[in-house]
C-alpha cells in the first residue's frame, strides 16, 4: 500500500469519476482507518485502528463488495460532514440509471475520505 495516491480533492474527484481502481480506493480508506500490513509477519497490524473497527473487522473490509462495512463507514462520518461532497466539492451525484451499489459505495468512501481531510484540518 505504499503507492497510494495523495489524499486531496483531486483524488476524491478521481474516486467519484472512477479513475482510480476499486482496490486502490479500498486501500486508501484502510490506510486512513489505520490498517497497516506487516509484510514480514504477513498479517494486518490494527494497533492504530479504532476499537469499533478493529473488533468488527480485524482485517480491513472490502467496502466495494460488502454493504455492512460501508454502512458503518457512513455512520462514522460526523453529521456536519455528511453532505461534504455536495457542499465542498459541488458534486451533483450520479444520474439515475447510471449508477449502482458500486458507485454509491465509492461515493460513501469519497465522502468519508473528504470528512477525514476536514477533521484533520487538511482542507483549504
Amino acid at each position: 500500500m505504499s503507492h497510494l495516491p495523495t489524499l486531496n480533492t483531486d483524488t476524491i474527484w478521481a474516486i467519484l469519476n472512477e479513475e482510480i481502481d476499486d482496490k486502490i480506493v479500498n486501500q486508501l480508506v484502510w490506510h486512513y482507518l489505520g490498517y497497516r500490513y506487516n509484510e514480514s509477519k504477513q498479517i494486518w497490524d490494527t494497533s492504530a485502528v479504532a476499537e469499533e473497527w478493529r473488533e468488527k473487522y480485524p482485517e480491513p473490509p472490502d467496502f466495494i463488495a460488502n454493504r455492512p462495512p460501508t454502512v458503518q463507514l457512513t455512520r462514522s462520518i460526523p453529521k456536519e460532514n455528511k453532505q461534504l461532497l455536495k457542499e465542498y466539492l459541488g458534486f451533483k451525484g450520479y444520474k439515475i440509471g447510471e449508477f449502482g451499489p458500486r458507485q454509491t459505495r465509492r461515493a460513501t468512501m469519497a465522502n468519508w475520505l473528504l470528512s477525514y481531510l476536514k477533521e484533520k484540518q487538511m482542507l483549504a
